[in-house]
């Protein structure tokens, strides 16, 4: 009987560490994750990286005077767009990732609460 009691004492702590490691550090990763993946693919529509790798060299081979102006102005509005974008990507898995840690403390003091 007393062997009994340790053992499901153990069983529930353990159990209990492993959920917290399992909802912040795994799902903390996964949302990085996740995260990435989504900037990767938008990356893919704004070509932000492959337009600051040729930020000055001129539109479509423009290589005029007024083609270089130009270039260097289109690729900096785009570049401006695509990071304003970025920010507003980032910002909205930054508020559900704290909405996402938030959530089991949020439990335990309404279930505190209630006692």
């Amino acid at each position: 009987m007393d062997f009994s009691i340790v053992y499901l004492a153990r069983r529930f702590a353990y159990r209990f560490v492993d959920f917290f490691h399992h909802w912040y550090v795994d799902g903390s990763r996964a949302i990085g994750r996740q995260l990435m993946t989504t900037l990767t693919a938008a990356d893919q529509s704004f070509a932000v990286a492959i337009t600051l790798r040729h930020f000055f060299e001129p539109l479509y081979k423009d290589y005029s005077i007024v083609g270089r102006i130009i270039g260097i102005v289109f690729r900096f509005m785009r570049v401006i767009f695509g990071g304003i974008c970025y920010a507003f990507v980032a910002a909205g898995f930054a508020i559900a990732y704290l909405i996402w840690l938030l959530i089991p403390a949020v439990i335990i003091f309404y279930a505190a609460k209630s006692l």
